[in-house]
């Protein structure tokens, strides 16, 4: 198994570096480049995809606490850094959902990558995404905290490059919000893994979540994890430092967003996971009760702006609104984590995967709409001449209202079962923890799931309903094969999650016990 996490993250390597080659690899004509870079990039990211398929295939279901497929060697010994990678129960999901993401959105690239005039070659893209790939896919293997730092650090100039030069609107200004926000934040983290680091003698994640805080006194963890909290908060990202996601989601392309959603923001929490919980347990529980009051804020704060959106009149962009919607969807992750409990954390974990799924399908859906309108206002996407799907266009009228109750947490859907434990965490946290507070937090988060359920039903009335009789400015075309083939495994895998949420859970539930020290 070690052999394909080396594989997971070299083949995509080795694939970027060939858009470096000279321009014959892809043929001589421009026009061709493209075609043939864009298919490039699918077949590569497929291999991957299957890779991930084969790992999860061999992993140990029996022992999803033990890191498997392990590659530890020496790297800088001078600062006692090792080349260090693994997975387990946690990074198992997160790798594959990645995967299969970043393959679905090559795919749906080969016919639907923005151009014209300005924009870079296809083969330019293809490099920018496969890199994003390997950085994406390292941050959920390494087990080293230099080595995480880095992989964290890689995606951010391909996805600034994805929004600034494939983008629309203000996409210059929100690519330069996307990176001066993310890179601040990955600064002030790295400063916290220095300190855990060079205070513990070690920078291996593994050794410092066995000794589970040992070695490193009270204050040096509280200043650790301010440090490593706040970079991760950014990324996740945690009211009031969510403000650069919504005009990164506007401005980005399809592909863009729904990597950002699907998985850059999940790197934010698998953070808080997979470094601070175990490694600065004592800091962690001094920053609990402000995170889930973060986090319970974040929750109404979301659906309050999507509401607002939501509103006729108020030319809500709908790729704006569903980034609100990120904000209160990772705020129950986020209160997951902060309750510190088996439960929580665990409904944390699935949440995670079922935001990924979820909100990827919700982009990918506006963003056809986008292509098809020229624009994502919500109200140019309304009223008499509108867009009228059910009647229009049923099938994507019929896979937007599917990905919208999903988002809303309907039962026996992905979207149900992570914020229902979330909120059970909350109900009982942690022994230490202000209950009170904590049953704050709940009835906060419980308002949140019903202005969540408002806004999107207005959202579903509004885009889907209206009389296909009357006269449209532009008729929308109906699913066509490359959406239906890029969309239909991820509202699959939403309906599996809720039916089966054991598959998941199953995964996450030791490697939870064992990163919080309980029994």
């Amino acid at each position: 198994m070690n052999a394909l996490l080396i594989a997971l993250l070299l083949l995509p390597l080795l694939g970027a570096a060939a858009t470096l080659a000279p321009a014959g690899l892809f043929g001589p004509d421009p026009e061709v480049q493209d075609r043939r870079a864009l298919r490039f990039n699918a077949v590569v990211t497929a291999l991957v995809l299957a890779l991930a398929v084969a790992l999860a295939a061999g992993f140990d279901h029996a022992h999803p606490s033990r890191m498997q497929g392990v590659t530890d060697v020496r790297w800088i010994p001078a600062l006692n850094i090792r080349f260090h990678l693994g997975v387990d129960g946690v990074s198992l999901p997160l790798v594959v959902l990645t995967a299969l993401l970043t393959f679905l959105c090559a795919l749906y690239s080969t016919k639907r990558l923005p151009n014209g005039a300005g924009t870079p070659s296809a083969r330019s893209f293809t490099g920018l995404f496969l890199l994003l790939e390997v950085g994406m896919l390292a941050t959920f293997l390494v087990l080293d905290l230099i080595l995480f730092f880095l992989a964290f650090e890689i995606v951010l100039i391909p996805m600034y490059f994805l929004i600034a030069r494939w983008g629309s609107g203000a996409r210059t200004a929100s690519a330069y919000r996307f990176i001066l926000y993310t890179l601040l934040g990955s600064a002030v983290m790295l400063l916290g893994f220095l300190l855990v680091g060079l205070n513990a003698g070690t920078f291996d994640m593994t050794a410092l979540a066995a000794a589970h805080g040992q070695g490193l006194t009270h204050s040096t963890q509280v200043l650790a994890a301010l440090a490593i909290g706040l970079g991760l908060a950014v990324k996740a990202p945690a009211w009031p430092l969510h403000s650069w996601l919504p005009d990164a989601h506007t401005s980005a392309p399809t592909v863009g967003s729904v990597l950002l959603a699907g998985v850059l923001l999940k790197m934010g929490t698998y953070g808080l996971v997979r470094v601070l919980l175990p490694i600065v347990p004592d800091g962690t529980a001094t920053f609990a009760p402000y995170l889930g009051a973060l986090a319970a804020v974040g929750i109404v704060y979301g659906s309050l702006a999507c509401l607002a959106l939501a509103r006729p009149g108020r030319k809500g962009d709908l790729k704006r609104l569903i980034a609100y919607s990120s904000v209160g969807h990772m705020g129950f992750v986020l209160l997951g984590i902060a309750s510190l409990t088996p439960v929580g954390l665990n409904g944390a974990l699935f949440a995670n995967i079922a935001h990924g799924l979820i909100t990827g399908l919700l982009f990918f859906i506006v963003g056809s709409l986008k292509d098809r309108y020229g624009t994502a206002d919500l109200d140019t996407l309304s009223g008499e001449t509108g867009a009228a799907l059910y009647g229009r266009a049923p099938r994507l009228g019929a896979l937007l209202a599917f990905a919208a109750v999903a988002s809303l947490g309907l039962p026996g859907l992905a979207g149900f079962w992570g914020e229902l434990l979330a909120m059970f965490g909350s109900f009982h946290p942690a022994a230490g923890l202000s209950r009170p507070a904590f049953l704050t937090y709940l009835v906060l988060a419980g308002l949140g799931t019903l202005l969540t359920a408002a806004y999107l039903l207005i959202v579903v009335r509004r885009v889907c309903m209206g009389d296909p009789a009357q006269r449209a400015a532009a008729e929308p075309a109906e699913l066509r094969p490359y959406e239906a083939v890029s969309w239909t495994p991820l509202a699959a895998l939403t309906l599996v999650a809720g039916l089966w949420p054991a598959l998941l859970l199953s995964l996450s539930d030791p490697v939870v016990k064992h990163l919080l020290d309980v029994g």
